[in-house]
């Protein structure tokens, strides 16, 4: 069986301001994601970023700051989805790394949206816990997903897609077994691991983009 050829081989490939742009907004919305739990952290009284949980900022009196995180982060992810189905890098491996991403919008925007953490909530359908195994499968998923395709672009992006991939799948586990005292930290580094992946698919896109852009121009020279 052949190896998948990357979509940049076609006879004009993938819009290079497409891929640029959608690289750049979703570097923005993990930024926005960052900010938001170290603003949220400084303004929500008697928070313990060691202890407490990046849930306990989504809810109460300043939850507005770390929804506005969430749905940055939703954009953000969205972003990679868009870019990634128009970059297309790999076949049927690609195809399912695109679908992750379109369920983990999802997911993201349930937890901004429902303000349900699952602390001792008894009121309607409790279903923050099962969102968090769902999003726990869909990054280690994608994260395994998503590789051999960046490989085709450069074999960093597929370290960096591997490394958090095993980071992620040995790791999120642990958090359901940490000490209060020491989850909120845990959950960070965790959420930190999601954001390097972001980070480095959103590069990827923009170095794809910068590389069409100046095939073109150098076409036309």
């Amino acid at each position: 069986m052949s190896e998948p050829k990357p979509a940049t081989e076609g006879t004009q490939g993938p819009d290079k301001d497409l891929l640029i742009a959608t690289g750049i907004i979703a570097i923005v919305g993990s930024i926005l994601m960052v900010l938001g739990n170290i603003v949220g952290s400084v303004v929500v009284p008697n928070h313990d970023w060691v202890a407490d949980t990046v849930s306990d900022l989504a809810a109460g009196r300043y939850e507005i700051i770390q929804d506005v995180a969430l749905y940055g982060y939703a954009a953000a992810v969205m972003a990679c989805a868009v870019g990634a189905a128009h970059l297309h890098q790999d076949g049927t491996r690609w195809n399912l790394g695109i679908g992750c991403l379109a369920l983990l919008v999802m997911c993201i925007i349930i937890i901004g949206a429902r303000n349900e953490y699952g602390d001792q909530d008894n009121e309607g359908v409790v279903i923050h816990i099962y969102v968090v195994y769902v999003i726990g499968f869909l990054f280690a998923a994608l994260f395994l997903l998503m590789g051999r395709g960046m490989a085709m672009v450069a074999r960093r992006y597929a370290l960096i897609s591997y490394v958090c991939a095993a980071f992620w799948i040995f790791g999120a586990p642990i958090f359901f077994f940490m000490p209060t005292g020491y989850d909120g930290a845990y959950e960070r580094g965790l959420g930190v691991i999601t954001v390097v992946w972001v980070v480095s698919f959103s590069w990827m896109l923009i170095s794809v983009g910068r590389e069409k852009s100046h095939a073109t121009s150098t076409r036309q020279k």
